[in-house]
Formats: C-alpha cells, sequence, structure tokens
C-alpha cells in the first residue's frame, strides 16, 4: 500500500504530495503526566491571578480528561478538594478535544454547575501546549 504526506513548501499556500511512508506516533506516558501536574496548577494559579482570585474561590475545577491520575495530582498541588474537580472518565475515557465541554455540560446538565459559580477550566495536549481560563457561569444582571 501506497501513502502520501502533505508538506509544505515555503512559498505561502502550497502544498505538493511526496511518496511517504507510515510512522508510529509514540507518548513517553511518564512526562506527560509529570508536564500535566505541573502545568495545569500553574496555568491555573496564573488565571486566577489575572482575574484577582485565588484557588478558594474556585467552585468547580474542569480540565482536560486525560486520566484520573493526572486530575487528583492537580487538584492536590492546587489544594483543593478532588469533590470540586468534574471528572467523566469513568463514563467516556480520553475524549480529547472535546473532553472540556463534555465534562462541563455534564455537570451542567447534573445540576453540579449551577449559575453564580466560579468555574476554572485548564486544557493541555497535542505539543504540550497548555491553557486555562476562569469564569461566572451563568447569566447575571
Amino acid at each position: 500500500m501506497r501513502s502520501f504526506i502533505v508538506a509544505r513548501t515555503k512559498l505561502v499556500g502550497c502544498c505538493f504530495l511526496v511518496q511517504g511512508k507510515y510512522q508510529n506516533v509514540v507518548m513517553n506516558g511518564q512526562e506527560v503526566f509529570k508536564f500535566a501536574v505541573r502545568a495545569v496548577p500553574d496555568c491555573v494559579k496564573g488565571a486566577l491571578a489575572n482575574a484577582d482570585m485565588g484557588v478558594e474561590d474556585v467552585d468547580w475545577l474542569v480540565c482536560h480528561q486525560a486520566n484520573q491520575r493526572i486530575l487528583d495530582s492537580a487538584a492536590d498541588r492546587l489544594g483543593m478538594p478532588r469533590e470540586k474537580v468534574i471528572s467523566n472518565l469513568a463514563s467516556y475515557g480520553n475524549t480529547s478535544a472535546a473532553s472540556i465541554p463534555l465534562a462541563l455540560s455534564q455537570a451542567v446538565n447534573e445540576g453540579k454547575i449551577k449559575d453564580g459559580d466560579i468555574v476554572a477550566v485548564a486544557g493541555f495536549g497535542a505539543g504540550l501546549t497548555w491553557g486555562a481560563a476562569v469564569f461566572r457561569w451563568g447569566s447575571h444582571s
């Protein structure tokens, strides 16, 4: 079977196909774990600082649902009770880029997250990128 790789040239928007071969994608799980349990608390704290808030102000933490150990460790490093961390891993597993919106939706539909709650979200992913946001849930006058 022949495979092709799309490659970009230095000309903007110009692509060409070259014959290629499949290569396995490899993840160093231990290093990703170490990265995530450092990056998630740091970026959540940064987002909270930008909002003039502290961890104690957060009602719920919704993170990328990579694995439960990462969620638990991030909560522990933040000094946040694990009961405040939304997890749907047992039901759905790691749903990649959809994990935060799915977990958030489920928590709202189950009545956990209510109007006025302060929610911190944090994600990390491919290429070890990461980010966080803090917001008040619902509509307010």
